[in-house]
């Protein structure tokens, strides 16, 4: 899979049945990742110090799934200049809008990205930072364009 290009963050290890998802997709497309938990409310210094460092290291985007507050994605956000991608958990018996509205809710001069609750999110945050990815490498850029064909195909012919 070659060198860490996603850092893939988690605020505990039970979001990881909805970030398989995203590891998922990342694997499939061949990218290099690598998946934390980490915690802005618990781990608040080893997050920033763990996002601080991300760049150094060669990642180019970096992916927070969180319920709740979803504080994980303005956290890190402030703590490095790369894309992030937020994704909403349903966990506090919201239905995960209060992680949505979080997630989206940051100050300006802090941006996250984000994407739909849950799975259908997980899946999707991995094809935002795939496409990120791709505007610099023509094959991850074939291997989108493959993926678009098959999607199309596969509803085309029923």
């Amino acid at each position: 899979m070659g060198k860490i290009q996603v850092a893939l963050m988690m605020g505990s290890k039970n979001d990881m049945p909805v970030v398989e998802e995203t590891v998922k997709v990342l694997v499939d497309f061949g990218v290099g990742h690598e998946v934390k938990v980490l915690s802005a409310h618990r781990t608040p210094k080893q997050t920033a110090e763990y996002a601080e460092n991300l760049a150094g290291r060669g990642v180019k985007v970096v992916i927070c799934a969180a319920g709740g507050s979803a504080a994980l994605a303005g956290v890190v956000a402030a703590h490095c200049n790369l894309p992030v991608i937020g994704i909403p958990l349903d966990s506090m018996g919201f239905n995960g809008l209060d992680a949505l509205l979080s997630t989206l809710q940051m100050p300006p001069g802090v941006p996250v990205a984000g994407v739909g609750i849950g799975k259908p999110g997980a899946k999707n945050a991995a094809l935002v930072a795939i496409r990120i990815l791709a505007l610099s490498d023509k094959a991850l850029t074939r291997k989108l364009e493959k993926f678009s064909q098959d999607q199309a195909d596969k509803i085309l012919k029923g």
